[in-house]
C-alpha cells in the first residue's frame, strides 16, 4: 500500500510539472457545455383551439367558388396542401397567419375574398347558432403583418373580426330567401393602422317584425374608429354580446357599448363570430397578411 501511494504521488506529481511548463486552456463548464452542444431550435405555436372553426379560402373558381375545410380536417391545417398558402403557422412569433388577396374565388355573397374563420357550434355544421338572448364572447390577439397599398398611399382595409347573422330555416322560408344568410351586425376593420367598428341600423324603425328579416331593412351605421392606433403591434380584441348589448373592446382600455333600439331588435336573428382575413378591395396585387396569437369563443 505505501508502494502504491509513493507511485501515485510520482504520477500527480508529474502531471503538475506538465501543466507548468505547457499552456493549458482551460473553459468553464458552462462555456464548454455551448462550445459542445448546437443551440436547440424553439418554436412557437398559436393559442387556438380551431375544433369549432370552420375556414373559407380564396383557393377555387369563380363566384361561390371558394373553398372551406371544416372539423376534423382544418385541426390538420400545417400540412393540408390545400390551405398552406392562406392559412399558416409563424413558429417564430407564435401566429396563425391568415393571407388574402383579390380572387375570382368568393364566397357567393361578396365580390371580395377572404381567408377567414367561420365559428361552428357543433364542428361540421352551419345550423346551430347562438342568438343575442344566449349570448357569446370573442378574445383575440392580433397584428396585421403586411397589407398593400392604394394609390393615395393609405393601406387597404381588411375586415378581422365580424358577428354575422342568420336566419333559421322557418324564417328563410317565411321571407322567401333562396339561403339562410342574415346581415352581419358587426364588422370590425384594420383600417390604414386604426381600428374601425361598424354596426347594422334600421332604416326604418318601425318595421314589423317579417320586414325585418329582409337585408335591405338594415344599413350599415356611420362607424367609428378607437383612439388608439394599432398599426402593425399585437393589439387584443374582445366583443361580448348579452341580451340587447354588445361591447367592443381594444386593449382592455377602450370600450364602444351598443344597446340602442336597433341592437334589441337584432335579438330575432341568430348568430356566428368571424375572424381572420376578409381583404375589401379587387385592386390588382393587392394583399394583406394578418397574425392572429390568440383566439378564444366563449357562450356561457
Amino acid at each position: 500500500m505505501r508502494l502504491l501511494n509513493i507511485i501515485l504521488l510520482v504520477v500527480l506529481h508529474s502531471l503538475v510539472c506538465y501543466c507548468q511548463g505547457n499552456s493549458v486552456e482551460t473553459y468553464p463548464q458552462e462555456e464548454i457545455e455551448t462550445v459542445m452542444l448546437p443551440e436547440e431550435k424553439k418554436y412557437k405555436l398559436p393559442k387556438i383551439d380551431l375544433s369549432h372553426w370552420k375556414v373559407t379560402i380564396p383557393a377555387g373558381e369563380g363566384k361561390g367558388g371558394a373553398v372551406s375545410v371544416e372539423p376534423p380536417e382544418i385541426l390538420d391545417y400545417a400540412t393540408n396542401e390545400t390551405l398552406k398558402p392562406y392559412m399558416y403557422n409563424d413558429s417564430v412569433s407564435g401566429a396563425l397567419v391568415f393571407y388574402a388577396y383579390p380572387s375570382d374565388a368568393t364566397t357567393a355573397n361578396t365580390k371580395y375574398s377572404r381567408s377567414e374563420l367561420r365559428e361552428q357550434m357543433v364542428p361540421g355544421e352551419d345550423n346551430v347558432n347562438w342568438t343575442f338572448a344566449q349570448g357569446g364572447t370573442l378574445k383575440a390577439k392580433i397584428a396585421m403583418e403586411e397589407v398593400s397599398r392604394q394609390t393615395d398611399g393609405k393601406y387597404h382595409r381588411v375586415i378581422i373580426a365580424q358577428i354575422h347573422g342568420r336566419l333559421t330555416n322557418e324564417q328563410r322560408d317565411l321571407i322567401g330567401q333562396k339561403d339562410n344568410n342574415a346581415p352581419p351586425v358587426l364588422k370590425i376593420y384594420w383600417d390604414n393602422g386604426k381600428i374601425r367598428v361598424k354596426t347594422k341600423v334600421l332604416k326604418f324603425s318601425g318595421v314589423g317584425p317579417e320586414g325585418i328579416l329582409h337585408e335591405e331593412a338594415w344599413t350599415d351605421d356611420e362607424g367609428r374608429n378607437f383612439e388608439q392606433e394599432v398599426d402593425f403591434r399585437k393589439f387584443l380584441l374582445e366583443i361580448k354580446v348579452t341580451e340587447g348589448k354588445m361591447v367592443v373592446s381594444l386593449n382592455k382600455n377602450e370600450y364602444f357599448v351598443y344597446d340602442d333600439a336597433n341592437i334589441r331588435r337584432w335579438g330575432v336573428f341568430e348568430n356566428y363570430f368571424k375572424a381572420g382575413n376578409y381583404l375589401q378591395t379587387r385592386d390588382e396585387g393587392a394583399f394583406a397578411r394578418v397574425k392572429f396569437y390568440e383566439l378564444e369563443v366563449n357562450h356561457d
